[in-house]
Parts: structure tokens; C-alpha cells; sequence
């Protein structure tokens, strides 16, 4: 029995694989339709590891929810360049994952990928043979599931950053809604934590520690008091020119001390920090200073804890986060929240087209 037009066919449809790859597949498997899914599958796996070195850092998050809206699960897939990012075949993948996803068990990637994609193949074979169809390296990175009263989700740019919410209270539409800004919030500023409490002690300490030395080492920020008992010392430590600018500066009563570091050498500016430094028991006990460290531990507080996060829509611009969910439903708390940015954290590779075209000519001439 010769291999027919109808068995290409055939075969195309169930793998997706060019025509003369499914020809010569059925030729090699005498006719026998599985073994030749089989055999292309395996000529996948071939050419799939031939592009695994390949970076793959643009890609898609998407989102699912259960029939019941009480589970959400989001998934990140990995692709080597945008335009396979917009390939339809690309997004219907990444979107079954994604459904696929509400019934994993844990976050653990290899675990999700030999659950079961299809009838035939697990999530990683179907990987496989779209690596092999498509001719770019990818990979399914991660993915996560959270619960809830009431769930919400947005996803920005297409594509590129992909938020779910999950909070405690009434399932209702003003909460979803409300929820979608939130989440909305958090892919535009990308908070760190949801609340204050969510902060180890460890962490404070670290912020605290940070924050302190940073103060220290910009010693024209710190109090007016203590910026004047630093100046005090920098006899025989500055030089001659800096310490007439000084002089020059301090006389001049019209003169606003905020400038002073504009006519100052560098050299002046790091040996004052040196002296901040070295005068640091010194000032930390000073109440003024305390003051100064925890108005910056604060600040940075309403910028990592989202609910300590300016409401971006708030109409008199000073609503917090917590404050706007308040005012929807008082009873609804924000149990927990997920944040997927397409290749957050992978080490993009530098292209030099040029020398990549000149080693290409170099191999070719030898």
C-alpha cells in the first residue's frame, strides 16, 4: 500500500508538521498512522533541543478562572522574539495552559508539565512539537493558582504583565470591580508586598539599616543641625579651596545653604560623608535624625505595600489602596495577589548584528 495524499493529510492535521515531514514520516512507519506520530514527535524533540540555548525572554501571561470564579490561575510562556508573541497559534497555547493550570497541584513547573495536555501528549510534548513547528525556543516558566470569596484579574499590554486578586467578602460586581482597579494598580506600580505586615522583621531591619547609611552618605540631606556640626569639623580634612568656599558661602546671608555642594570639590562631598560615617552612633541617637529615618521608612513603605499605595484613581490624589476598598465594601478584605511580567529577571542577551553576520561570512569562506 502506497502512502495517499488523503494520509499526508491526515497525519498534517493530527501534528501540525509540514507535508514532506508527515510524507516521509509515513514511509518510514509503512503506512502506520501512530507510528508516524510517534516518529515526528521524536524528529521534534530533535530539533526542540537544538533551540534550547536560545534566550527566551519575550512571550505571554494569561489568566483563567474556575466555572465557579472562586480559583484563578495565571501562566507565563516564554518565546524568543515578540512576533511569535502575537502568533495565534502561540496565544491559543499559552491560554490552554493557563486553563490547565486551575487543576495543577502545586506551582512546580515540572510536575505541571507532564500533566496531561491532550489525549496524546503532556504539556511539555506539546511544547516540544510547537518549538519544533514554530522554530523558536520556548518555555513555560511559571505558573500559580489562589482562591477567594471574590477574584479579579487584568492583564496589561496584551500580554505583558498579568495580575490576579483574590480577597475575602461578598462576591459581588461593585468588588469585582473593584478589584479589577486594584489590579489594574498593581501591574502600573508593581508593589512588593500587600501590607505592612507582610514585612519580616528582618526586612525592617535591612530597610532601616539601608536607609540610614544612605542618609549618611548624603550628609547635605540630613538635619540642619547636624549638616552644621559635620561642617564644623571639616578643618584640616578639606582643602584649602573648599574650606574658602565655605567661609565665602557662610558669610554671604543671602546665600541658600541648599546649593552649597554646587561649588564643592567632590572630594570635599565624600570626605564630609566620612565624617557622617564616622560620627554614625553619634547621630543615630539624635531624635531629630530618628525622625528623619522614619519618614523615609514610611515613604518607602507607601511605595512597596500596596495597600499603603496612593489609589491612582483617587480623586483628591491622597486615598490610599485600603482606603478605596473601604469605601466600597468595609467587610471586604485583599487576601492575596499575583504578578507576572514577561521575562522579569531573565538576562537578556546583547545581539550584535554585525559581528554576527561577519562570523557567518567567516564560516562560510573557510
Amino acid at each position: 500500500m502506497a502512502v495517499t495524499a488523503k494520509m499526508v493529510k491526515e497525519l498534517r492535521d493530527m501534528t501540525s508538521a509540514g507535508m514532506m515531514d508527515c510524507k516521509k514520516a509515513l514511509v518510514e512507519a509503512n503506512e502506520d498512522m501512530d507510528r508516524a506520530v510517534e516518529i515526528l514527535r521524536e524528529k521534534g524533540l530533535s530539533k526542540a533541543a537544538k533551540k534550547a540555548g536560545r534566550i527566551a525572554a519575550m512571550g505571554l501571561v494569561r489568566t483563567a478562572f474556575s466555572e465557579d470564579g472562586k480559583t484563578a490561575a495565571i501562566v507565563e510562556v516564554n518565546s524568543e522574539t515578540d512576533f511569535v508573541a502575537k502568533n495565534d497559534e502561540f496565544i491559543g497555547f499559552v491560554e490552554k495552559l493557563a486553563e490547565l493550570a486551575l487543576n495543577a497541584e502545586s506551582d512546580d513547573i515540572e510536575a505541571f508539565k507532564a500533566m496531561a495536555f491532550d489525549e496524546n501528549s503532556t504539556v511539555g510534548e506539546a511544547l516540544t512539537a510547537l518549538i519544533a513547528k514554530i522554530g523558536e525556543n520556548m518555555n513555560v516558566r511559571r505558573i500559580s493558582r489562589i482562591s477567594g470569596d471574590v477574584m479579579s484579574s487584568y492583564i496589561h499590554g496584551g500580554g505583558n504583565i498579568g495580575v490576579i486578586v483574590a480577597a475575602e467578602g461578598a462576591d459581588t460586581d461593585e468588588n469585582k470591580a473593584a478589584l479589577k482597579n486594584v489590579a489594574m494598580q498593581i501591574a502600573a506600580m508593581n508593589p512588593q508586598y500587600v501590607r505592612r505586615e507582610d514585612i519580616s522583621e528582618e526586612e525592617l531591619s535591612s530597610l532601616r539599616k539601608i536607609t540610614l547609611e544612605s542618609a549618611l552618605n548624603d550628609p547635605f540631606t540630613l538635619p540642619k543641625p547636624i549638616l552644621n556640626g559635620l561642617l564644623d569639623k571639616v578643618a584640616g580634612v578639606w582643602s584649602k579651596e573648599d574650606i574658602s568656599v565655605l567661609d565665602e558661602k557662610k558669610a554671604d546671608k543671602s546665600f541658600n545653604f541648599n546649593y552649597l555642594p554646587n561649588f564643592l570639590s567632590e572630594e570635599a562631598k565624600t570626605r564630609l560623608a566620612g565624617l557622617a560615617i564616622a560620627a554614625k552612633m553619634e547621630i543615630s541617637e539624635n531624635k531629630i535624625f530618628k525622625g528623619l529615618i522614619d519618614g523615609r521608612i514610611k515613604k518607602q513603605l507607601k511605595e512597596i505595600c500596596l495597600l499603603d499605595q496612593t489609589y491612582v484613581r483617587a480623586e483628591d490624589g491622597k486615598q490610599t489602596v485600603a482606603e478605596y476598598l473601604k469605601s466600597v465594601d468595609k467587610d471586604m478584605a485583599l487576601a492575596k495577589v499575583v504578578r507576572f511580567e514577561v521575562g522579569e529577571g531573565i538576562e537578556k542577551k546583547e545581539e550584535d548584528f554585525a559581528a554576527e553576520v561577519a562570523a557567518q561570512m567567516e564560516a562560510a569562506n573557510k
